[in-house]
C-alpha cells in the first residue's frame, strides 16, 4: 500500500483547482444537518436540489449497507437501472461488482455501497438514456452527501471505484490508471483505495 502526503497548492495551482471545482450555488440551509442516521439522511436526500440533476432523474439513489460498515465503496453515479430501482449497483456494472466481491470473499451485506453523485445524469437517444459523466460542479455539489455518509459511518477504508469517485473522495483530479491499486491517506486519516469502476471491465469485454 502507498500513502501519499498532501501538500498545500501554490497560488497558480489553487486557481486551477478552483476552476476544476467551481463553487456550486447551494441553499443557505440544509435539512440534512439534522439527520442523525443513514436512514434519516437517505430520507432527506430524496428532496435534494443541490444541483440540477434531480430534474430529469427518476429519484435520488442513496447509499445502502450497514451504518457502521468498515469499508465503503464509492462509484460515480447511478445508471439507468439504478435510477429506476432506487438502489446502487444493481445494473450490469453492479453484477460485475457483485462478482468481484464474491471472488474476494467479501459479503456485500457487510459493506456500504454508494455513489459520488446521487442522481442519474444522462442524454436521451430515442427511447434510451445514455450515461453522461457528471461535471466537477455536480460532483462537488453532491460531495456534501458523501461527506455526511462518511461522517456517520466512519469506515476504516473507502474504495474509490473510478476517477469521479476518487476525485470526490480526494478533492482533486486523479489519474486513475496511474494510481490504480494505490492507497492514499486523507488529512482526516481515512484511507482511500483507488481502483477502476466495474463499468470499465464491461467496456473492455465488448467486441470491437
Amino acid at each position: 500500500m502507498i500513502a501519499r502526503m498532501q501538500t498545500n497548492p501554490t497560488p497558480h495551482h489553487a486557481k486551477v483547482q478552483a476552476r476544476r471545482w467551481p463553487k456550486p450555488e447551494l441553499p443557505e440551509t440544509t435539512e440534512g444537518d439534522d439527520a442523525r442516521s443513514i436512514p434519516e439522511l437517505s430520507e432527506v436526500a430524496k428532496a435534494c436540489r443541490r444541483c440540477p440533476l434531480w430534474r430529469n432523474a427518476t429519484q435520488t439513489v442513496f447509499g445502502e449497507g450497514p451504518d457502521k460498515a468498515k469499508v465503503i465503496f464509492v462509484g460515480e453515479q447511478p445508471g439507468d437501472q439504478e435510477d429506476l430501482a432506487g438502489k446502487p449497483f444493481v445494473g450490469p456494472a453492479g453484477k460485475v461488482f457483485d462478482a468481484i466481491l464474491e471472488d474476494a470473499g467479501v459479503d456485500r451485506l457487510k459493506v456500504y455501497v454508494t455513489n459520488a453523485v446521487k442522481h442519474f445524469k444522462f442524454e436521451p437517444r430515442g427511447k434510451r438514456r445514455i450515461h453522461s459523466k457528471p461535471n466537477a460542479g455536480e460532483v462537488q455539489a453532491c460531495r456534501w452527501w458523501l461527506d455526511k455518509e462518511l461522517e456517520m459511518i466512519k469506515p476504516n477504508l473507502a474504495v474509490a471505484l473510478g476517477a469521479t469517485a476518487a476525485q470526490s473522495l480526494l478533492g482533486k483530479v486523479v489519474p486513475i490508471m496511474k494510481m490504480r491499486g494505490e492507497v492514499v491517506e486523507r488529512d482526516d486519516g481515512l484511507r482511500v483505495f483507488v481502483t477502476i469502476h466495474p463499468s470499465f471491465i464491461l467496456r473492455i469485454r465488448e467486441p470491437a
